[in-house]
């Protein structure tokens, strides 16, 4: 792994006490993302306590950013709040200062995801035609929010990361001609690589660069909608032979393309996909879901093709659920278990949705709770919004991984660019833990409520200036 931070960085001497800060949020929501005002410091240790041991000088894998799916519903409900609520929250959402939690990538859809309003893609034909040439292709044919949405969010943070994925090509261009299910007609490998550099380009025009792509969402769910069905050879063969060649061809060279973008239950596709070697010098990597498996599989995917990155892209948060489950399940499995095994890039689903869970489309999931809930000019956050914040704000693109050993309670460490460390820690059990925080010889005394979730922050390195850390603490 290319490593953004130099190894001969040196350590903070901490010859006097050093503090560290501390937000928590509880599955009781008593604390949410919330600064406690008692910092423990680096100075004093109890040798009967378990340990967190946190090494700088053991790195892993460059981190690309935190965010969530910026669906079709997403953008029509944030677009629809009032001008001044609506700037508030893009800069809450988008910066890292101040109140903002610094997402920093989106996923979006090309076409429709099941959270727009109505299934469609950009080249819709009647029943019985075709458009091979493409002519009818039209950038602005659903979700229509979307496009001006992210320009504002990239006046914000011109250096947000895009991730896109079709759930699935145009209807016409597949075996079932539907929206749900069926597969890519093999005469259509063609143009449906041409119609996913189309809808690149015409992004481009429009000032949005799109970073990576997925050829497709969840190519193993026939019952979505929309949806389409594309196994592991068939997409290498698309990949490979129309895909690749295609973005070459358009100059689009710098579009990193991703395979699978599905759950951790199968990681026979994507190595199916990596195993031809064509397809795979067209690829960066993989991405992942968690609807099915365990996450240490990413684990297991970086250890047969360790050059080849880990994106995780998606993970639901449903209506049937509870704060405090899903705080612990998500914190435990998706933001720490994603980091540790390897992700470079850590994404929750549905950025926001109403009250009732809409929009969706007629076929699709009515049960996704968004981070936010949007009703009329109130926004309430959710337990997605706070997961995310909980690494977003701190762990910025180009902060590496570091050691930390987690026999005592789960854990992940990351060094900012900047000079912070960063320890996120979860107590899942029903009592509050104790233990030392262990860094460069030194170790700080803190407890951790049951049930909570962590961010300590402290220098790590001399980069770090008195003036911006006593910043950092306000």
């Amino acid at each position: 792994m290319t490593h953004a931070i130099p190894l001969e960085d040196s350590m903070i001497q901490m010859d006097r006490p050093v503090p560290l800060a501390v937000w928590l949020t509880s599955a009781d929501q008593n604390f949410l993302l919330e600064r406690q005002p008692a910092a423990p410091c680096f100075g004093r240790s109890m040798p009967d306590l378990p340990s967190i041991s946190v090494d700088a000088t053991r790195r892993y894998q460059v981190m690309e950013g935190f965010g969530f799916s910026l669906t079709g519903g997403s953008a029509m409900l944030i677009s629809r709040l009032p001008a001044d609520t609506r700037q508030a929250l893009l800069g809450e959402l988008f910066l890292p200062d101040g109140d903002g939690i610094g997402v920093s990538f989106l996923r979006l859809s090309i076409g429709a995801s099941d959270l727009s309003e109505r299934s469609f893609s950009y080249d819709d034909m009647p029943d019985g035609d075709s458009d091979f040439d493409l002519a009818y292709f039209d950038i602005e044919a659903g979700d229509i929010e979307i496009i001006p949405l992210l320009q504002d969010i990239l006046q914000l943070n011109p250096d947000l990361k895009i991730i896109a994925t079709p759930w699935s090509a145009p209807r016409w261009m597949k075996t079932n001609r539907a929206f749900v299910g069926g597969r890519l007609k093999a005469e259509c490998y063609p143009v449906y690589a041409a119609y996913l550099v189309k809808y690149l380009l015409a992004m481009r025009e429009r000032g949005i660069v799109i970073h990576a792509i997925t050829p497709q969402n969840e190519p193993q769910n026939f019952k979505n909608d929309p949806s389409m069905v594309m196994e592991a050879l068939e997409q290498a063969d698309f990949i490979k032979n129309h895909l690749g060649p295609a973005l070459t061809e358009a100059g689009l060279n710098d579009v990193e393309v991703f395979c699978w973008d599905h759950n951790c239950d199968a990681p026979e596709y994507p190595l199916a996909v990596f195993a031809d070697a064509e397809a795979r010098r067209y690829l960066s990597g993989s991405a992942w879901h968690l609807y099915g498996g365990d996450i240490s599989v990413l684990s297991e995917i970086h250890k047969a093709y360790p050059d080849l990155k880990l994106y995780f892209t998606e993970q639901w948060v449903g209506s049937d659920g509870q704060f405090g489950g899903d705080l612990i399940w998500h914190s435990k499995n998706v933001l720490i278990g994603a980091a540790r095994n390897w992700s470079q890039v850590v994404l929750e689903w549905n950025l926001a949705s109403d009250p009732f869970c809409q929009p969706h489309t007629l076929g699709g999931e009515s049960r996704c709770v968004g981070a936010l809930t949007l009703d009329g000019d109130q926004v309430t956050r959710n337990v997605a919004y706070y997961i995310i914040a909980h690494a977003a704000k701190w762990v910025r693109p180009g902060s590496v991984r570091i050691h930390s050993d987690a026999a005592v309670l789960p854990n992940v460490a990351f060094l900012t660019p900047e000079g912070l460390a960063v320890l996120i820690v979860l107590n899942d059990g029903a009592e509050a833990q104790s233990f030392n925080i262990r860094f460069a010889d030194q170790s700080a005394i803190t407890t951790l409520p049951a049930n909570t979730v962590a961010t300590y922050v402290w220098p790590a390195t001399q980069r770090v200036g008195e003036d911006r850390w006593q910043a950092l603490m306000q």
